[in-house]
């Protein structure tokens, strides 16, 4: 089951590359990925396979694996309102969502406080 990685990086150049040399190197693939500065540090989230493997190569590459997530994989067409359209059932569940990015193929990444209710919702 694919998981979502919460990975500190130190704000400066090359820490971002680190975290994607250290996954490759590993053998592991990044199926989805979003990224921002939170104050002094950069957050990344990573979409992987093998959650353990990840966490063991991003710690040995010296990075902080902050939080690992269960998430739900939403296939969702590439036209407008569609992606609009599953969060609002997703609301209308009362599932809140804290995490929402796209994977390299288009697919929807989310996760919050009830991942069973936010998967059920989806269908």
């Amino acid at each position: 089951m694919p998981k979502d990685l919460t990975v500190v990086l130190v704000n400066r150049p090359g820490t971002l590359a680190d975290a994607g040399e250290a996954l490759g190197n590993a053998g592991i693939n990044i199926d989805g990925v979003c990224g921002f500065p939170s104050g002094s540090e950069g957050i990344l989230h990573v979409l992987v396979e093998d959650a353990a493997g990840a966490r063991e190569a991003l710690s040995a590459a010296g990075l902080e694996v902050r939080d690992e997530r269960d998430v739900v994989i939403a296939s969702v067409e590439d036209r407008p309102g569609t992606g609009g359209a599953l969060l609002r059932r997703i609301a209308d569940a009362g599932a809140n969502v804290d995490l929402v990015y796209l994977t390299m193929d288009g697919r929807l990444v989310i996760s919050g406080g009830d991942v069973a209710a936010i998967q059920r919702a989806v269908g």
